[in-house]
């Protein structure tokens, strides 16, 4: 899947992914939507007692926030996502979108 076959949703994803992880300065950026259409987006967290990818603190997120699942999520990262977190919290059949740093999608994988 390139930028121009996504969804305007999912596109917003990666707008929101990307600014977080710039304004973060982080190594990832991820976002992800809620059922309700709610979005959440979030940097990877590299602290001595706490490691956590972006799309793991997305899923916190929606998770502390009431949510019942995801609809979709965008990661922006160089190394291979772990979708564990998704997968435990939305099942199978979420749409993740990974791309590059500048927000490039270069493929989607599926919870």
């Amino acid at each position: 899947m390139t930028d121009e076959t996504l969804s305007a949703e999912d596109a917003k994803l990666v707008t929101l992914a990307r600014a977080t992880r710039v304004r973060a300065r982080a190594d990832e950026g991820a976002a992800v939507r809620d059922l309700d259409g709610r979005t959440y987006a979030a940097a990877s967290v590299r602290l001595e007692h706490l490691d956590l990818s972006a799309l793991e603190v997305c899923v916190a997120m929606a998770v502390s926030s009431g949510s019942a699942g995801l609809e979709a999520a965008v990661v922006l990262t160089d190394a291979e996502p772990a979708l564990d977190a998704v997968r435990d919290f939305a099942g199978p059949g979420v749409p993740v979108h990974v791309g590059d740093e500048r927000g490039r999608i270069e493929r989607t994988s599926g919870t």
